[in-house]
């Protein structure tokens, strides 16, 4: 595989660290700006759209590995900065309860459950605009081919830039380990499954988390062969 090069921005951004990442995608608006896909806005706005702009940078996509409230938080403050945009705001369908004007409960359900009480959602809700679309496996949004990986969440997606040889994995795989499955909506049994689909891919590919530091589909596969390995054995 002949791995492209991008000008891939990476902010890390919120209370949990998430990454978030702008990806050029090299279309032109009529203002001079160049079209991007954001992918997980989880925090701190005004970072994300200060890049974007320094970039001369606009939001075509607003891409969502899954709804958790550190990957979306600064979703509705980047809309509103850019409103002649209107971006795609895309999720799988499986997570689109965290979107949208009925969504505080369910994020107050998920923080809870990480956090023991819901402070982080007071001190930084903003009521997050529905999607605009809802993706399934295989859907295309963008360069991306979307992977539906449950197991962090039953709405869990990578997204694959299959051409550029760049796959965005949100909470399902990192550096050296992969999402964990005990909050709403997780499932242990369904990430393994999930991790050997990535798996299966070509080893060259780029890896970009929604946590941590990036890597290769090769490197996660030898790293991870043996839980995986004595996974498959517990489930036989």
């Amino acid at each position: 595989m002949q791995i492209q090069k991008k000008n891939i921005i990476r902010l890390t951004v919120g209370p949990i660290l998430t990454n978030c990442w702008i990806y050029p995608l090299g279309e032109s608006n009529n203002d001079g700006s160049a079209n991007a896909a954001i992918v997980d806005p989880g925090g701190d706005a005004d970072k994300i759209i200060s890049a974007l702009k320094k970039e001369s940078l606009a939001p075509g996509y607003i891409l969502l590995t899954h709804g958790h409230f550190d990957h979306i938080a600064a979703l509705t403050s980047v809309v509103k900065a850019f409103p002649s945009c209107r971006p795609e705001i895309a999720i799988h369908a499986l997570d689109a309860g965290y979107l949208g004007p009925d969504s505080y409960a369910v994020h107050c359900e998920s923080i809870k459950a990480a956090a023991g009480d819901i402070s982080l959602i007071d001190n930084f809700w903003d009521s997050p605009p529905p999607a605009s679309c809802l993706l399934e496996d295989g859907s295309i949004a963008g360069p991306f081919t979307v992977l539906h990986v449950p197991g962090h969440t039953q709405g869990s997606i990578a997204l694959w830039d299959k051409e550029a040889g760049n796959l965005f994995t949100g909470d399902t795989l990192f550096k050296g380990a992969y999402g964990r499955t005990d909050l709403p909506g997780g499932n242990e049994k369904q990430i393994f499954p999930s991790l050997r689909r990535l798996f299966t891919l070509d080893g060259a590919i780029n890896v970009f988390p929604g946590h941590g530091h990036t890597t290769t589909i090769a490197s996660e596969a030898d790293r991870l062969a043996n839980r995986l390995a004595a996974r498959t054995s517990a489930d036989s």
